[in-house]
């Protein structure tokens, strides 16, 4: 039940139609995970707890270095060396005590306790920053159908996907099957330099697509890699399709 102070923090998106009172109870009985609290994850965090989305659970084990503040902007500079998932959660927290924040300092790795979290929530985002990681998410939210979404953003570029069960459109290891790239091709933010802005307008795209799917509006985008070209504001729209041979999404539905 909503009450008088949800009316008026919410009340600019409960005029949408499309939201409503319906719409906002469905954020506030949902829980998000987020994959990573970098640039992507710190971005699409905030607007996740202002939102009003139930519960939040902020998965890194990195700790913050000062080469993150130039785009991990839920950061300040007396934040270093702390633990990423453990200030997100204070400073969420100072955004909107309402939500139920949680702190997960462990590695996301392909164990018991992945699938665990991931069975916790409604949907996934993946705000991860290395492709063995975005593998196993992967493989775990095909294994439990749980909604991924999956983002990344190297020099002025980014990409973003939204998939679904029962994986139609196929999973991410349909379109990227190596769990690493050839050497001559790595290319992160280390190694080739980001655009803050470039990795905040995928974070935000990421919050903007969970909101969307947690109020049970049509997912138009899903099934389809989005491409953003930070140099030009241009789009390219591929269409995905699911690879009969994959080994994730083939043997798991």
């Amino acid at each position: 039940m909503l009450n008088d102070q949800d009316f008026l923090r919410y009340s600019r998106q409960l005029l949408l139609e499309e939201v409503g009172p319906a719409g906002q109870k469905q954020l506030q009985a949902a829980t998000v995970l987020l994959a990573g609290l970098g640039g992507l994850g710190s971005v699409a965090s905030l607007y996740l707890a202002a939102a009003g989305v139930g519960t939040l659970l902020l998965a890194d084990d990195d700790s913050l270095y000062m080469t993150n503040l130039q785009r991990q902007i839920l950061y300040r500079t007396g934040d270093i060396g702390q633990l990423k998932a453990e200030v997100a959660k204070q400073q969420l927290t100072a955004l909107n005590p309402q939500v139920r924040y949680i702190a997960l300092t462990r590695r996301l790795q392909n164990t018991t306790w992945l699938d665990e979290q991931v069975m916790r929530a409604n949907v996934v985002l993946d705000c991860s920053d290395n492709m063995v990681t975005r593998h196993v998410i992967n493989t775990t939210c095909v294994r439990s159908s749980i909604p991924l979404i999956s983002a990344s953003a190297v020099g002025f570029n980014g990409q973003m996907m939204v998939l679904q069960p029962p994986w139609r459109s196929g999973c991410y290891a349909c379109l990227f099957p190596d769990l690493q790239p050839p050497q001559n091709t790595q290319r992160n933010c280390r190694t080739a330099g980001i655009l803050g802005p470039v990795v905040g307008i995928m974070g935000t795209l990421q919050a903007l697509e969970a909101i969307k799917l947690l109020c049970g509006l049509p997912m138009k985008t899903a099934g389809k890699l989005w491409l953003f070209d930070g140099k030009t504001l241009q789009w390219r729209i591929l269409y995905l399709s699911r690879n009969k041979q994959c080994s994730v999404c083939a043997t798991n539905t």
